[in-house]
C-alpha cells in the first residue's frame, strides 16, 4: 500500500495549499481540513493531478476519443448429447 503524506502531497501539487487546492479541483480549506497522512481516495486525486500535469497529451484522450473496449459475446449453448 502506498503512502502519502499531507505535506508531500502539497509539495507535489506546487508546494503551497492554494496550489495543491487548484491543481485538484478543491478548495483551500479541503487542503488544510486534509489528515497528515492522506487515505487513498485523496491520494488518489493528487497522483491523478500529476499524471494530467506530467503525461502527454496524446496520453490523456478524453473518454469520447478513447478506444471503445469490446463488449465479450457469450458462447453459445451446448446441445446436450
Amino acid at each position: 500500500m502506498y503512502i502519502m503524506l499531507k505535506t508531500r502531497a502539497i509539495e507535489l501539487l506546487g508546494g503551497t495549499v492554494s496550489e495543491a487546492a487548484k491543481q485538484i479541483g478543491v478548495t483551500y480549506q479541503a487542503v488544510v481540513k486534509w489528515p497528515d497522512v492522506l487515505p487513498p481516495r485523496i491520494a488518489d486525486r493528487v497522483l491523478a493531478a500529476l499524471a494530467r500535469k506530467h503525461l502527454s497529451k496524446s496520453l490523456l484522450k478524453s473518454v469520447d476519443e478513447a478506444p471503445a473496449v469490446p463488449t465479450p459475446t457469450p458462447e453459445p449453448a451446448k446441445a446436450a448429447a
